[in-house]
């Protein structure tokens, strides 16, 4: 009787890793998705106010270590949200007849997001650059630092549609083990070959260290981690149990993840906290970095979806900001770089509290902005 109870449970797990996603629409718009999409552009606005004000060099220690420290969770967190919003707003609908339309929404989009990633390029560079470094940057010839990001995001948009459909097909077990052979392929590739000599080709999509930038195939990885995680949430967000298994599954994830990288960085004789802090092992991506990174990441995720619509009504400048994130990036590196930094000539002027003040107003500033023009458009 036993024999045939474990039979019957490895028959039916069997079938469980060989099915496709079947998904459910979501109910709704999820708020915790915006909370936890607000929460990394907050932390890149404030990343972004003290090396783009200030400098990393004049931060004391007491800031790099911890303060600037957690803001390494923002890219990891960032991108996986970016996945995970693909998921529970298109993977259902990607192997039907409607999809040729929700795909051209999605390349249309993408499009606007290389607009404006090539505008803030010009508005990050203007201050610091010539004409013609700003023009090789345009160019793919080079690659701006702080709206990079922005640049990957645009990118993606432009590829991964096509790509929906095929996920949307692929059996469970094969799902689950894309990302780590992504991961391994990408790091093979980034060290192994040259890609005919051209940097830019190769940073593009698997980042070379002498550029700052985001490969699509390095980064990957956290995309279809966060399509598994949007499968997850589609599937139990609603229903109480499920919803607090995939909770328990994040943050028992994400601390194993930091404390790895507490392990490595405490063992190493070379690297250390505020080696991380100043991104050693960001670009191309390096395991203590990523583990680090990425475990802050999942940690923040599962906090917000177990907080849900309550934590996002309480922390509502952060929803507002995790609701519309290309004007929330593109209002912060302008008022940065062209309104303080250019205009202002405020580079250095301000001691690093200060700068923390104005990156805290800028937040709140930047909710303030993408509501009212809400406002005044519902008005119109």
């Amino acid at each position: 009787m036993m024999m045939s109870t474990r039979a019957a449970a490895a028959g039916s797990l069997a079938r469980v890793l060989l099915q496709p996603p079947v998904l459910p629409r979501a109910e709704g718009r999820i708020e915790a998705i915006d909370l936890a999409r607000g929460i990394a552009i907050a932390l890149m606005i404030m990343s972004h106010s003290v090396s783009g004000l200030l400098g990393i060099d004049q931060v004391p220690d007491w800031g790099m270590v911890p303060v600037h420290l957690i803001t390494k969770f923002s890219s990891s967190l960032f991108i996986t949200v970016f996945g995970i919003a693909l998921a529970v707003a298109f993977l259902p609908k990607a192997n039907t007849p409607d999809w040729p339309r929700r795909r051209r929404k999605l390349l249309l989009r993408g499009l606007e997001v290389l607009f404006w990633y090539k505008v803030l390029t010009v508005v990050e560079m203007m201050p610091l650059y010539t004409s013609d470094d700003i023009l090789d940057t345009l160019l793919y010839q080079r690659f701006p630092i702080w709206v990079e990001i922005l640049g990957f995001y645009a990118l993606a948009l432009l590829w991964i549609p096509w790509m929906l459909p095929l996920w949307g097909r692929t059996p469970l077990w094969l799902r689950l083990v894309a990302p780590i052979a992504v991961a391994v392929l990408a790091g093979w590739l980034e060290r192994h070959v040259a890609f005919w000599g051209v940097e830019p080709i190769k940073a593009l999509l698997v980042e070379d260290d002498a550029h700052y930038t985001w490969g699509q195939l390095s980064r990957l990885p956290l995309v279809m981690l966060g399509l598994l995680i949007g499968e997850s949430i589609l599937r139990g967000y609603w229903q109480t149990a499920r919803r607090g298994c995939l909770i328990t599954l994040l943050a028992i994830s994400g601390g194993l993840s930091l404390l790895g990288c507490v392990a490595v960085v405490s063992l190493s004789q070379e690297l250390t906290w505020v080696d991380l802090a100043r991104n050693v092992g960001k670009h191309p991506p390096a395991l203590p970095f990523m583990s680090f990174s990425l475990g802050g990441a999942l940690v923040i995720l599962a906090l917000a979806l177990w907080g849900g619509e309550r934590l996002a009504c309480v922390l509502r400048p952060l929803t507002i900001i995790g609701s519309d994130a290309l004007k929330a990036f593109t209002f912060h590196i302008v008022v940065i770089f062209l309104g303080l930094r250019f205009l202002l000539e405020s580079w250095q002027v301000f001691s690093y509290p200060q700068v923390l003040m104005i990156g805290v107003a800028l937040i709140l500033t930047t909710a303030v902005w993408i509501r009212g023009v809400r406002w005044l458009r519902e008005s119109a």
